[in-house]
């Protein structure tokens, strides 16, 4: 079903991962939706429509779904901008209070109870008493779920396991695990919560406001209220709230937010900024040339908290499993309750009521289904503090299975900044007018190379002399100069109109000019390669790819130079846009295993075999909108190193996550061992559930760790 429109709304009150589970799999059902994805940790439903005309319907419906499924929960449509307004710190409401002052009775008359020697049935009373107002809220839940269908939820788990202590005699046993279930689940939430604010710090890039001129006056106004071209100031210490065009002022920005670089960068009038920057020390007027929804600081922050709807492989397994791991758990307590008392002489209900109790009380899945979600959050919320955007978790998690990574050269392995090193002239012509000749041919051009023939020229453009104009794609440009044809262009395009021509034997590319069908020479444009890009190389082969590979229109000479000097593995020239993505599928075909293909580009030109890739990802993201659109990965800034930043993120946050899936089945697998064979107590099914779920939680948050400083292998932190 193809998706037509999509829209994001915000789950106030969500907590429950099973509800999220629930809602995502119910709304996916209706006729018309095509994708639905729930972020329990940014607490962000994900809505991809098949038709337009029936968003307002289907969305009332899925209201509707939400409330019968949780009445708890409140649906509100994200805003257009993707950020959401920070929330400000409010007191406990009357719900929360009136929860914990029922949590103290309760706990005290459980420690009285305990400790006093009353006669029956007082210590029954007491007991019954503090189970109802600890966990009275958890029952009434599993009956409400269990009226709308849905059974194996955590709250029906530990209602029928409490329930069940309580109809053996185990009174203590019954109240004390539905207290320490409480409090398992109150360190569940705070975890959580506090993951959500350390990445919630980690971004604080939004700008709160912005001191606009109007009227001769300097009004103080939100980002979202200033229109294009307004002049707005910026003072010393303050953030850049929109993208725009310095007119006043000199300063340096602090763009370690944008692009995880320290370095300052120096801003004079003309010198274009980026929303999120701040300002370190000048007064700035800046006119603005983006509107806060299309800013820079609005669609980082967007791909980072909507990140979560595309989900890794491994979240959608632990979804599935969940959904029958739970009944099949549950089950195998009836059996295990049942059975055994009706076959096994001697056997008493009560003791294999007991084992079963453990195993519904450590059946949940929390851990998994939590933490999971919350390490690839983590994992991309850090690595947006590099400058290192990730589109979704699943795209997190094909980087660390990186087998072959394939450059585009141009502005991805070298600057991009091109110059006019030679110029050769046949018989008559002379260098001076074959740079007039070509300047011109280039005028309407905005290629890294015409610019560097308008710059070598260094004169005005007569454009009265130009009658027509012709972009060929991939080959260069035709055009009526003073009345003669004037072809500039690759050596393809001679090949083309069958012009002979020579085969400069030196690294750089050159553009050869024809006038009415005649050759009259050749410039060569070079261009110089990043410092970074061989250290970057150099690192990726330390992590293990086995193929470096890198594509290119120019010519072999100059792609081969680059290639030798960087030390890349293998180097195709000359290549037209669908001939790279031709090549590039060449050389997934001969990758190994499931490793995954990368390919680095400029995000504009190579935006084929960004989209052809296993992974897409844009070099020098920082103020490049087709580069954010089209690519998976986003790197804002120009150094290659940062692909070796981002594997290793993704490998440490891989790590995280199967080191949380081992750990939490492990434990459980144990327990439900030992309960079944009379070892095992109801404490310990305790643990098993919510304490296996806090430590899975807090091991996750480890994934936002990013150090900041040398070069770091984050894959062994």
């Amino acid at each position: 079903m193809k998706t037509a429109a999509k829209k994001k709304f915000i789950l106030e009150g969500l907590c429950c991962p099973q509800c999220a589970a629930q809602i995502e799999r119910e709304i996916g059902k209706l006729e018309g939706i095509s994708r639905t994805a729930v972020d329990l940790i940014s607490k962000t439903l994900t809505i991809e429509f098949a038709a337009q005309e029936k968003m307002d319907t289907l969305v009332d419906k899925a209201d509707s779904i939400i409330k019968q499924l949780d009445p708890g929960i409140a649906i509100r449509e994200k805003a257009y901008t993707g950020i959401p307004a920070r929330a400000k710190t409010a007191g406990p409401d009357r719900k929360e209070i009136l929860f914990w002052v029922s949590q103290c009775i309760g706990i005290t008359l459980f420690l009285i109870a305990l400790i006093a020697a009353f006669e029956p049935p007082i210590p029954f009373i007491l007991f019954l008493i503090s189970y109802l107002l600890i966990g009275g809220e958890v029952v009434f839940r599993a009956i409400k779920n269990i009226t709308r269908g849905e059974v194996f939820d955590e709250n029906f788990l530990m209602s029928v396991a409490t329930i069940g202590a309580f109809a053996i005699g185990e009174y203590p046993e019954g109240a004390a695990v539905m207290l320490f279930y409480q409090i398992g689940e109150t360190f569940q939430r705070v975890a959580v919560n506090r993951s959500r604010s350390s990445i919630a710090a980690l971004m604080d890039i939004r700008p709160d406001f912005a001191h606009v001129k109007r009227g001769g006056a300097i009004v103080t106004v939100g980002p979202e209220e200033v229109s294009l071209g307004e002049p707005i100031v910026v003072k010393p210490g303050e953030k850049v709230p929109l993208d725009g065009r310095v007119i006043e002022g000199v300063s340096a920005l602090d763009t370690s937010a944008l692009t995880g670089e320290a370095l300052p960068r120096d801003v004079e009038p003309g010198s274009e900024v980026l929303s999120g920057s701040i300002n370190k020390n000048g007064l700035l007027v800046i006119e603005v040339t983006k509107l806060f929804g299309e800013s820079t600081v609005a669609k980082i922050l967007d791909l980072v908290q909507n990140a979560g709807s595309k989900k890794a492989p491994v979240e959608n397994f632990i979804t599935k499993f969940a959904r029958y791991y739970t009944p099949a758990v549950v089950f195998s307590a009836l059996a295990l309750a049942v059975v055994p008392p009706l076959l096994v002489p001697g056997a008493g209900f009560a003791q294999w009521i007991n084992r079963a109790l453990v195993f519904l009380v450590v059946s949940c899945p929390c851990a998994l289904v939590i933490s999971i979600p919350l390490s690839f959050f983590g994992g991309i919320g850090g690595a947006s503090r590099k400058g290192i955007l990730v589109k979704g978790s699943n795209y997190l998690d094909a980087l660390h299975r990186v087998d072959t990574v394939v450059f585009d050269k141009t502005g991805t392995l070298t600057k991009g900044i091109f110059k006019v090193t030679r110029i050769v002239a046949m018989d008559p012509w002379k260098e001076e007018e074959l740079l007039d000749y070509a300047a011109h041919a280039e005028n309407f051009s905005n290629h890294p190379i015409a610019l560097s023939i308008r710059q070598a020229y260094q004169k005005s453009i007569d454009t009265q002399k130009i009658e027509a104009h012709e972009e060929l794609a991939g080959l260069g440009i035709r055009v009526r100069i003073n009345g003669k044809t004037v072809l500039a262009g690759n050596g393809k395009l001679l090949d083309r109109e069958r012009i002979e021509y020579p085969k400069p034997d030196l690294p750089g590319t050159a553009v050869y000019l024809v006038i009415d069908r005649i050759l009259a020479g050749y410039l060569v444009i070079s261009d110089e390669v990043k410092p970074d890009s061989k250290e970057g190389i150099r690192r990726l082969k330390a992590l293990g790819v086995h193929h470096i590979a890198m594509l290119t229109g120019d010519t072999r000479l100059a792609g081969e130079a680059v290639a030798r000097e960087l030390g890349v593995d293998s180097v195709y020239t000359e290549l037209l846009p669908h001939e790279k993505v031709r090549q590039l599928e060449q050389l997934e075909s001969a990758k190994s295993g499931t490793g995954t293909l990368l390919f680095v580009g400029d995000g504009i030109n190579d935006a084929p075999v960004l989209v052809r890739s296993d992974v897409g990802i844009a070099m020098g993201g920082a103020g490049s909108d087709a580069a954010i659109e089209a690519a998976d990965v986003v790197l804002m800034t120009d150094e290659p190193s940062k692909l070796v930043t981002a594997i290793q993120i993704a490998r440490k946050t891989h790590r995280i996550v199967w080191e949380n899936i081992i750990f939490a089945l492990g434990v459980k697998a144990g327990i439900l061992i030992m309960g079944a064979l009379g070892i095992a107590t109801i404490w310990a099914a305790v643990f098993g559930d919510v304490g296996v779920a806090v430590i899975a939680i807090l091991n996750a948050m480890r994934a936002m760790q990013v150090k900041t400083t040398g070069y770091t292998d984050y894959s062994k932190g």
